[in-house]
């Protein structure tokens, strides 16, 4: 006679979570009585008090019964075995661990680059924690682990190697951005727990929502009204337009981990982070770091750039920008619902069906406008951008619209503020070890010495200055350590000094669409989990061309018009 032998992986507590089909506890017949004793079979390696019928002795039954079917989601499989063979196996487990050839392919560059002779003019600490940064960066895009377990091994081996302090290594998890970041993800849980996001995506669907291309356009327009007024682009990223697209994508049936995130949310997520760069170098004041490259023109040329020719130089070729990026990554990168005539129709219904605004969503209303009122007015204040964040993030918790618990459970946001932090730490330190300087000194003396005119000459040095960028994780560390050396050699080999100025500057907000990590709103977006990373480097390298190409071509055509050059 046979029986049947469950195996579990291992198993879990099954006393009480998962009934046992009834269908398999019939009452047999006395035929089939005689045919099965003497004895019964029982289940007590499973848990179950009970004696199972003679009729589970057929196999066939457990090929056919559907009843199994819950079992075997929890890792139960049954197999027919022979009489007497009623033992558990444990299943095979899949390994849990670090994907094999990608952590090779880490540690490999890492490796090699560690002994490679150190470049005359750079320190041995220097060389040894570019070997570190460049072998982590290899496995953030290859990810043999998630993204902040690669970061962190990446400082361990730091540390390890006594390459950086402990404090140094981790110095990082003190800098405002990553808490900034980390923040707008527990923003994003209240907007859409509320159903203000929903409330807010529905107008927005019953406004624009007759085509995906129109609702992109609405979307980008609105952040560059904004950003003039915001100074930081990870609290407008984060703080509002993040939680709108994670709402719109969302309720257009977009979501992350079933498949249907080419529908609408891939496209909008990247076009609304490629769009961001290109807002925040339209304005003086839309990102943070803008003053600084304002600042650093006056010290080495001794002249001003103000607001307004900030904004004369920037608004044409920004504009361009904003209408071509948008209509070229939905040809390349479509979304795969491009138009739904009857979408404004059913977000009005839906609106409809919400009623009026509950009081949850009313003060995370109120706590929003709050947090932004914060941001736009924080300066007169002396109230900085993450502070306004931890505020407005105090009302939900002691309101109870977001909970720590809920919080805690963001680990999306604990992922990207662990290995955007250390990526901070080790470009700083980049920097400090003298890094930096020693490959703009290469750089200027490389260009100064090719003989060529002005024109050629700061050309190549705008696509090093652009692309180097692929070795920070900040904007205004990049500007610090760059700026002034790229200006200084511009402005030496016949480049007009203000137009060499406002180019460079230009081009320190648009080089942050290049990565994850280059500018503020590229942790934000990237984290929603639409996009993979190799089409977010990918797409981010081509725009960064198409970019390059609409500011110094129509740029250029623009700002001889209005004597820039």
């Amino acid at each position: 006679m046979a029986s049947l032998a469950l195996t579990t992986a291992p198993l879990p507590s099954l006393r009480s979570r998962t009934a046992f089909p009834k269908s398999l506890l019939l009452k047999p017949s006395p035929r089939l009585r005689a045919q099965t004793r003497p004895g019964p079979l029982r289940t007590a390696a499973l848990g179950f008090n009970k004696t199972l019928s003679p009729l589970i002795a057929f196999p066939k039954l457990a090929e056919s019964s559907r009843e199994f079917a819950p079992l075997r989601s929890r890792g139960l499989t049954v197999k027919a075995a022979a009489a007497g063979g009623g033992s558990i196996i444990p299943a095979k487990q899949p390994w849990q661990g670090a994907a094999m050839k990608p952590l090779i392919a880490s540690i490999a560059t890492g490796v090699i680059l560690w002994f490679v002779p150190t470049p005359a003019g750079v320190t041995k600490h220097a060389w040894q924690l570019l070997a570190i940064f460049l072998a982590t960066i290899v496995g953030i895009i290859t990810q043999p682990l998630p993204l902040g377990a690669v970061a962190l091994l990446g400082l361990g081996a730091a540390v390890l190697t006594k390459t950086l302090t402990f404090a140094a290594a981790f110095s990082a998890f003190g800098d405002p951005i990553p808490w900034l970041i980390a923040l707008a993800f527990f923003f994003a849980r209240g907007f859409i727990k509320t159903g203000l996001g929903n409330r807010i995506a529905y107008q927005f669907v019953s406004l624009f929502g007759s085509s995906s291309l129109g609702l992109g356009y609405s979307l980008v327009f609105s952040e560059a009204l904004l950003a003039p007024a915001i100074p930081s682009v990870s609290a407008r990223a984060g703080g509002i337009f993040l939680p709108l697209v994670k709402s719109l994508c969302v309720a257009c049936g977009s979501n992350v981990g079933d498949g249907t995130e080419g529908k609408l949310g891939s496209w909008l997520m990247l076009t609304c982070f490629q769009t961001s760069v290109i807002s925040s170098a339209m304005f003086l004041t839309a990102m943070a770091a803008n003053p600084l490259s304002a600042n650093l023109t006056f010290n080495t040329i001794k002249q001003t750039i103000g607001w307004t020719d900030w904004a004369k130089a920037a608004i044409v070729p920004g504009l361009v920008s904003l209408i071509v990026v948008p209509l070229l990554l939905y040809l390349i990168y479509p979304p795969s619902v491009k138009s739904s005539p009857d979408a404004p129709k059913l977000a009005r219904e839906k609106l409809e069906n919400m009623g009026p605004m509950s009081k949850n969503e009313i003060i995370m209303a109120g706590t929003l406008f709050l947090t932004v009122g914060l941001w736009i007015f924080g300066g007169m204040l002396g109230v900085d951008a993450v502070t306004a964040a931890i505020l407005g993030l105090s009302v939900l918790l002691v309101t109870g619209v977001v909970t720590w618990k809920e919080c805690l459970a963001e680990s999306v946001a604990w992922d990207t503020l662990t290995w955007f932090a250390a990526l901070i730490a080790m470009a700083g330190y980049l920097n400090k070890y003298g890094l930096i300087s020693w490959f703009s000194q290469t750089v200027v003396k490389f260009v100064g010495g090719l003989g060529l005119g002005w024109q050629p000459a700061f050309g190549i040095l705008v696509l090093l200055y652009f692309y180097s960028h692929y070795f920070f994780a900040s904007g205004a560390a990049h500007i610090g350590a760059m700026f002034t050396a790229f200006l200084s050699v511009a402005s030496a080999l016949g480049t007009p000094p203000f137009f060499g100025a406002m180019v460079l500057a230009f081009l320190s907000n648009l080089m942050g669409g290049l990565t994850h990590y280059g500018i503020g709103s590229a942790p934000v977006f990237y984290g929603a989990g639409y996009v993979p990373l190799a089409q977010w480097w990918g797409y981010g390298f081509l725009i960064s061309v198409v970019n390059i190409i609409i500011w110094l071509g129509v740029g250029g055509v623009w700002w001889k018009f209005i004597g820039l050059w």
